[in-house]
């Protein structure tokens, strides 16, 4: 493997530690030496935790080598080399090597979670040399030992994703000291949810008398351990097994020192789904009726409730939600608080009462206790509710990514600290997204900053469905958690370059950042899961659905490539992780483009065309299934048996299968032509500047079934095109595109003449050509075809202003990047933007005047007790504030589904052109945290269309705009 370029996990690609002391000596302490394995020690006095992750260790060093070292529980008299593990107060032989002055536990001891590894010569009597893993508790020892395990080449996903593991009969580990200092966020872990994939799969492979138990728990916890998380919400769905109904899940947990909490409908560790009931049937009313889960009618019933799990789980290190909701994620009921003031004393009241029992059962000072303003539970926190300030606050996103309040200046304050509840994954409204890892990087990036810097760092939760196919977000929310400093801007991508170098090697790391950078950003455009008919364009811009496609035809193609390059072992988990979800992503798209081309084609009196279209659409559905399929039975020798369905039963809104319809074959023929920019015809003229250098299509079809000689003709010898004639059985795309050394300066009209079937039709041309020395020569970007459109990432200037600033994010938007307004917790700025706000120029060149419509491309953004504004202007002229959705409404249909559903906001001015000429537009911040990613100033004749226009002409930032043929084939 290696000759073939896939390079062990060596330290040099080892993540860095938070805020770690770096190595200076990379000299080796060895681990194995020809094929012999060092001794591992650990006391069994320390935590189990930590007695059990030595024991991983000893597996990890055998699946590198070959070869099982011996783990001992009293020190050797006698060896060479020796590992020992041990947490610092629990371990005799570790705190000896501190009272000697022989380990370095500065910034360790008495820490969160910190560790430090460093080579001791003779520590002990006997022993020549040492490897000390020391942790400051059970888990910062956990972290150590699975560093060590990391830096041998065993991957954190080598079970989850199966990942590899290079051979040798030399394994070594760097000399030099190590130390892993308090993480950025205290509690960091996920959520499984919306499980349905998981049990199935759960079910087929690991426990066939259980949905979701200890043994696929224990590949969980393991999981983020390795992962350096510390906390769970389990799996709480019907079709699940509730954690504490398998009594080892919580003694597991314990064992390997996962904190395990619960979600905002599972108050105090109950899961209302399934417990609610068996204990509403063991406690009737007098009069015999269920009581029912509402705490102005049963409060002693529910706080009883409550109460026997808080003293059930007394023991183990737990998370406790506080608050209420209604069974299986719903409102809560309060039949006798109709108004929000009602509500929240209740609601004050529950909390009281969930308090007093923790006090009472687990101990008074218990942490941490949570709480979770959830959707209308916001609407109550927000309104009166009076949560103590040693519990910890979790501030939801809306579900889809965008935080929906943060904490102020006094909510830092409080010594509970706060957190977030943040999802990867989702089953609701307006529609779900639980198949892909589709949520780019960059954009969880943005938001995770923003919430660090309003200190809500002491817990961070994710939502990851099912685990399978988070695997690449997930990693890097928890690679954040641990050291929030460590990306930026500027630097995201080069988390995939890590990323992917640990799991196929580094020769290939750039590569596949690559790849799953454009599909991100493809899928920023429109997620797969949120397909649907008629979404793109399939007529205008050069057939913008059509080039989206062909985006993602060469994505496929690029990954394939290197696919094949890789070594037979890593095939598994570079399907897994690389090839299924840019392929399944791909598939997705690519049945609704066939099925809107079908739908087009009956509008258009298509005839052998429409029922290729058809069979082509329901080729990609087939195709689709078929790479499921392969995913479930064949990958890993059929491993995976369940895990990935992109229909689950229970989900609601999935893109499903488009109907298509198709057309009786007749013995008939007939010429038929659509233009760009026409749904049907050639009315809208093809639209030609020496700017952009377009090229655009015309649509040359069959109206029936028996194939017809056609030819093109061109009225002018300096238009080109891609064919000039042929056989037609169904359809050919005919790309026009001018030659613009030939054509004369000056504004022409021209046409496209298409004769065949005894018919002709003309397609009108209309060239604006301007001369190559002024094209060369302009400054800024030209507007032409009646709008000016630009990526908001290439500005021409910008000023910082009032301690603010506009800063460019790599990969986030529909684009290579975009521009937001920083820090995140700047004062908003009501008034005077010219001189008080920072600020974005952008030069352009209009070829009119007058009042135009301007679009500002947001990316969503919320805040829920604030504003999400930005403003625009041109020159010195007046300054629009434009105001975007800063709620969550949870609705669908409306502007806040539109904005999750599109990834994009579009706030739209005017701004007034008084004369031809250059111009400047100026963009200013209004409220910190803005994302902007394009601008477009419509100036007549913009079609509508999903996407924005391709970017115009700048002769810096985009000097050859044209694009070309949307697909390779014909169609």
């Amino acid at each position: 493997m290696a000759a073939a370029g896939v390079a062990p996990l060596l330290p040099s690609v080892l993540p860095a530690a938070a805020h770690a002391a770096p190595s200076s000596d990379r000299s080796g302490f060895p681990l194995v030496l020809g094929g012999v394995a060092v001794d591992l020690f650990v006391d069994t006095a320390d935590d189990p935790a930590v007695v059990r992750t030595a024991g991983d260790l000893r597996a990890d060093v055998e699946r590198v080598s070959g070869a099982k070292p011996r783990l001992l529980h009293t020190v050797p008299k006698n060896a060479e080399h020796v590992v020992l593990m041990g947490t610092i107060g629990a371990s005799p032989v570790i705190d000896r090597l501190i009272k000697e002055g022989r380990l370095d536990t500065s910034r360790v001891k008495g820490r969160w979670e910190a560790s430090v590894t460093q080579v001791v010569d003779r520590p002990l009597p006997g022993v020549k040399r040492a490897l000390v893993i020391a942790g400051s508790d059970r888990r910062g020892t956990v972290y150590g030992i699975y560093d060590t395990s990391e830096r041998i080449g065993v991957s954190p996903w080598y079970w989850w994703a199966d990942v590899p593991v290079e051979r040798r009969d030399t394994v070594t580990v760097p000399v030099g000291p190590l130390k892993r200092y308090e993480p950025s966020v205290r509690y960091r872990g996920i959520f499984i949810n919306d499980e349905q994939n998981l049990t199935t799969w759960s079910r087929r492979t690991q426990e066939p008398d259980k949905n979701i138990g200890p043994e696929t728990y224990k590949r969980v916890f393991e999981l983020l351990l390795r992962l350096k998380a510390n906390y769970l919400w389990p799996a709480m769905h019907p079709y699940s097994d509730f954690f504490n109904k398998h009594r080892e899940n919580p003694e597991l947990a314990d064992r390997y020192g996962i904190v395990v909490g619960s979600s905002h409908p599972e108050a105090v560790l109950r899961n209302g789904v399934h417990e609610w009931g068996p204990w509403a049937e063991e406690h009737r009313g007098a009069d015999g009726s269920l009581p029912v889960y509402d705490y102005t009618v049963n409060p002693d019933v529910i706080s009883d409730y409550w109460r026997a799990r808080a003293r059930q789980n007394a023991a183990y290190e737990s998370s406790w939600t506080l608050g209420m909701r209604g069974l299986h994620d719903s409102a809560l009921e309060t039949r006798h608080a109709t108004t929000i003031p009602e509500k929240v004393v209740v609601m004050n009241d529950i909390i009281a009462d969930q308090r007093r029992i923790l006090a009472e059962e687990v101990g008074a000072a218990v942490t941490p206790q949570i709480f979770i303003p959830y959707k209308e539970v916001l609407e109550l926190y927000n309104a009166g509710v009076r949560v103590p300030d040693d519990v910890t606050l979790i501030w939801p996103d809306d579900n889809h990514g965008n935080m929906r309040q943060l904490p102020d200046e006094a909510e830092r304050r409080r010594p509970g600290g706060n957190g977030i509840y943040y999802h990867l994954s989702y089953w609701g409204r307006p529609r779900s997204y639980l198949w892909l890892d589709t949520t780019q990087l960059s954009k969880v990036w943005q938001e995770l900053r923003r919430v660090y810097d309003h200190r809500a760092d002491r817990m961070w939760i994710f939502n990851v469905g099912d685990i399978k196919s988070i695997e690449n977000g997930l990693s890097f929310c928890l690679d954040m958690a641990w050291d929030v400093d460590r990306w930026g801007p500027d630097n995201v991508e080069e988390f995939l370059v890590e990323w992917a170098g640990r799991q196929f090697g580094r020769r290939h790391g750039r590569e596949i950042a690559a790849i799953r950078t454009e599909y991100y950003r493809l899928a920023a455009e429109r997620r797969p899961e949120f397909i649907d008919r008629g979404v793109f364009s399939t007529v205008h811009h050069g057939d913008e659905a059509g080039r989206r496609l062909a985006a993602y035809e060469s994505l496929l193609e690029q990954t394939r490539t290197l696919g094949a390059k890789l070594p037979d072992a890593y095939r598994d988990a570079f399907y897994e992780l690389v090839e299924y979800p840019v392929h399944g992503a791909y598939l997705m798209n690519l049945k609704f483009y066939w099925a809107d081309r079908n739908t087009l084609a009956v509008r258009q009196g298509r005839g052998a065309g429409t029922n290729r279209f058809a069979d082509l659409a329901e080729a990609a559905h087939a195709e689709e299934q078929a790479i499921t399929k392969r995913y479930n039975t064949e990958i890993a020798g059929g491993k995976w048996d369940g895990i990935v369905n992109p229909y689950p039963s229970q989900i609601p809104k999935a893109p499903g299968r488009p109907t298509v319809a198709r057309v009786a074959a007749q013995d008939t023929s007939g010429l038929g032509v659509a233009a760009e920019g026409n749904d049907i015809g050639a009315d809208r003229p093809l639209s030609f500047s020496s700017y952009t250098r377009d090229q655009r299509f015309a649509d040359v079809f069959n109206t029936g079934f028996l194939p017809f000689d056609w030819s093109a003709t061109a009225s002018s010898p300096w238009i080109r095109l891609s064919a000039s004639g042929g056989t037609i059985t169904d359809q050919t795309r005919v790309w026009v595109e001018i030659d613009w050394e030939r054509v004369p300066e000056g504004s022409h009209e021209a046409t496209l003449t298409v004769t065949g079937a005894g018919r002709s039709v003309d397609v009108p041309l209309r060239v604006r050509a301007d001369g190559e020395r002024t094209r060369r020569r302009a400054r800024g970007y030209v507007e032409s075809h009646g709008y000016v459109s630009i990526v908001a990432a290439h500005f021409d200037g910008r000023v910082a202003r009032g301690g603010a600033r506009w800063q460019t994010v790599r990969g986030l938007g529909r684009h290579l990047a975009a521009v937001e307004t920083v820090p995140s917790t700047a004062a908003p700025v009501t008034s005077d933007h010219a001189t008080r706000a920072p600020e974005l120029r952008y030069q352009v060149r209009f070829t009119g005047s007058g009042t135009f419509p301007v679009t500002v491309f947001r990316l969503p953004s919320l805040d829920e007790r604030g504003h999400r504004r930005v403003a625009v202007g041109l020159d010195d002229g007046p300054v629009t504030v434009l105001s975007g959705q800063a709620v969550a409404t949870g609705n669908r249909g409306d502007a806040w589904a539109r904005n999750v559903e599109e990834g994009i906001e579009k706030l739209t001015g005017t701004v007034t052109v008084t004369e031809p000429g250059e111009h400047v537009l100026r963009v200013f911040m209004a409220d910190a945290a803005i994302a902007v990613d394009q601008i477009v100033v419509n100036t007549g004749g913009l079609p509508v269309s999903y996407l924005a226009p391709p970017e115009s002409y700048h002769r810096f930032h985009n000097p050859d705009p044209a694009y070309g043929p949307a697909r390779p084939d014909n169609a």
